[in-house]
């Protein structure tokens, strides 16, 4: 009797467990959808922006980036990954709350020639981090227009407590996000490209 008890709760308690994984991941899921969509309303706006805008002053002896608003929030610019097919905004600092509808920027800047962006990995975001390849391009444009050309130089994954790692080293690009569980980071580094 008693083992006919433990083996119902036993299965209860693994129904309940598999519930939470599909609850769990119908969140990302719906997350996901909706960073899409956010950046992919966004992007068109902002482009739209960089072109129309003549008056943004920026200061090219600053690392500062300038940054306008777009739907409520702050924007510096717009990065492509040709080969994954992504064009993506990016917003001007991070949080938890603004990675799940764009990609942001961690630090730095493209002056400085140290900036370093991160997004979740959501499908339409960085998820597919991984596939890019050395010698394969990242562009990204700022407010001025001005169209900065970076070539992939390695791919790395770095443990998830090595904060000081994303932004150390001579790289002028950084993009990074996590895998699945958050347990490490796929980083991506890139030098600038010579034409």
């Amino acid at each position: 009797m008693r083992s006919k008890k433990l083996g119902t709760l036993l299965i209860c308690a693994g129904l309940a467990m598999i519930l939470a994984a599909v609850a769990l991941l119908a969140r990302n899921w719906r997350e996901s959808n909706t960073a899409g969509k956010v950046s992919g309303e966004v992007l068109p706006l902002l482009v739209e922006e960089i072109r129309e805008r003549k008056d943004i002053a920026i200061d090219p002896l600053s690392p500062k980036m300038a940054a306008i608003p777009v739907d409520g929030h702050e924007y510096v610019g717009f990065i492509s990954l040709p080969t994954l097919g992504l064009e993506l905004p990016v917003m001007e600092d991070w949080s938890e709350a603004k990675l799940k509808l764009s990609p942001c920027r961690y630090y730095g800047s493209v002056r400085g020639g140290d900036m370093v962006i991160c997004a979740h990995n959501y499908a339409q975001h960085f998820g597919r981090l991984k596939e890019l390849k050395t010698g394969e391009t990242a562009l990204f444009t700022g407010l001025d227009g001005t169209v900065t050309r970076y070539a992939v130089a390695e791919v790395q994954v770095l443990d998830s407590s090595a904060v000081e790692d994303m932004i150390s080293g001579d790289y002028p690009l950084t993009l990074f996000t996590c895998t699945y569980g958050g347990r490490s980071r796929v980083t991506v580094r890139c030098d600038f490209a010579i034409d």
